[in-house]
């Protein structure tokens, strides 16, 4: 709505309305709304106006709110402690990441008094974890506590539904044919079993029973998660890791992760605390996905039980062809492959379209996941049967 449009409003929606176009516009000259702040509307205006207003002239957008928060941790934990009085939770967590881009507030996070004092997401666990090797002594026991409240967050809105979904999926991986009776899948004994229909008794006679079978200590799958640790992937760094805790609780899995930049590490014997695993990455350098999926493939000794999740942009800096080649290999050996693009609640970033394309024709379409649906990924991938590929993932014919 233009602003010459709430002269059809009366009273006191339009006072609401010209006090909410007041605080978008930033009050300069030539925001048209005459509207005057005081009290808490000013110090809201204060808190906008001390991340947004800044080098707005700069870049030509016509105004120019001057004030700043400057380069010291007191004046920015005062910010800090405003926004989180004027706004809401998840409009804090925009703000601070905002700061953190545009004012170059990197370095602040490295004090104690900054870090308890930010409200904490998986997007500042990226960044805590980028400025890891550069945190003194004094911080990193603060960085690791702030670092275990997201991750236990995370474990309890995540956990038990991927426990839930991936012992079902277990369970019907591993079908009999002489079940008990309470073990029975009635879809597929009756679809298996349509040709006995008797249309006197209206009845299928069941010749050939298929059922569950419960998944035990001796029906293991395997799964090996691949994480690209390039900076653009920090989310899926901080979410692979959570999975991967969750995915070796399990006992009829055996879980391994592995990151990779353009060196190879196994941190699968630290997949016991997530939080060790997250400072065992070293978020950020080139890309080197052949060697990594070089690494996976000699970690495999059951094949057609395994599933490889390759969680990376696909900016190859390593071999193309043999990294497609290593692919092809581990899918004809009864692998089953999955490429995520991104394992966060963003969609797809940057990637290359090409390796993208690639991967897809050869049966491993790439597409970014939420952790929402990252259990029925898995699920699916368990059962081999077609995966959940959202809209917005590359098509199986490849094209992006």
């Amino acid at each position: 709505m233009a602003v010459d449009q709430v002269d059809e409003l009366s009273g006191e929606a339009r006072g609401e309305r010209m006090r909410r176009w007041r605080l978008v516009l930033g009050g300069d000259e030539a925001d048209g709304t005459g509207c005057a702040l005081g009290g808490q509307d000013a110090a809201m205006d204060g808190a906008l106006t001390a991340l947004y207003g800044r080098g707005d002239k700069k870049e030509g957008r016509g105004r120019d709110r001057s004030a700043g928060l400057g380069a010291s941790a007191p004046s920015v934990a005062r910010w800090l402690g405003d926004i989180r009085t004027y706004f809401p939770s998840s409009v804090v967590q925009v703000m601070q990441r905002d700061a953190i881009d545009r004012l170059g507030l990197s370095a602040l996070l490295l004090e104690p008094e900054m870090l308890e004092a930010v409200d904490a997401d998986v997007h500042l666990v990226g960044t805590l974890l980028s400025l890891n090797k550069a945190m003194p002594e004094t911080t990193k026991e603060t960085a690791r506590a702030v670092v275990r409240k997201v991750v236990e967050d995370l474990e309890k809105r995540l956990a038990t539904r991927t426990r839930a979904t991936l012992t079902g999926a277990l369970d019907r991986s591993a079908r009999i044919n002489r079940p008990r009776h309470h073990d029975i899948d009635w879809n597929r004994t009756i679809a298996a079993n349509l040709k006995n229909y008797l249309p006197e008794y209206r009845t299928v006679v069941p010749e050939r029973l298929i059922g569950y079978g419960r998944a035990s200590q001796s029906v293991k799958k395997e799964v090996i998660l691949c994480i690209d640790q390039s900076g653009s992937m920090a989310a899926s760094v901080v979410y692979a890791s959570v999975f991967g805790a969750v995915l070796a609780s399990m006992r009829s899995i055996d879980t391994r992760l592995v990151v990779f930049d353009t060196a190879v590490v196994d941190l699968t014997d630290q997949l016991d605390d997530p939080v060790d695993v997250l400072f065992g990455t070293q978020l950020g350098g080139g890309t080197d996905i052949n060697r990594a999926l070089a690494y996976c493939q000699s970690q495999i000794t059951r094949p057609a039980e395994t599933v490889v999740v390759l969680i990376s942009d696909l900016y190859e800096g390593g071999i193309r062809n043999e990294m497609l080649k290593r692919v092809a290999a581990m899918k004809a050996s009864g692998v089953q492959f999955v490429t995520l693009l991104a394992l966060s609640d963003e969609g797809a970033p940057a990637y290359d379209r090409e390796h993208a394309a690639a991967l897809a024709a050869l049966g491993a379409p790439a597409f970014a996941c939420t952790p929402d649906l990252f259990p029925e990924v898995m699920a699916a991938a368990i059962e081999k049967r077609p995966l959940p590929i959202p809209d917005a993932g590359i098509p199986p014919n490849g094209r992006p």
